[in-house]
């Protein structure tokens, strides 16, 4: 069984190009450069549009 719905993978890829473009900003508004930050920003904004998405590691 997949771990993210197609939907969230499609999400995680198009914050993926928002990075790599320098366009995706953290919640402070700066520039997001990491890859981890970038793919937790994407299955947070999955989890609000209510993709499968695993529940977050506390």
């Amino acid at each position: 069984m997949a771990k993210y719905s197609e939907k969230t993978q499609e999400l995680v890829e198009e914050t993926m190009k928002r990075m790599k473009e320098g366009k995706l900003k953290s919640s402070s508004g700066d520039k997001v450069t990491d890859r981890d930050q970038a793919i937790a920003i994407a299955l947070s904004e999955a989890r609000e549009k209510g993709y499968k998405v695993p529940p977050e590691k506390k």
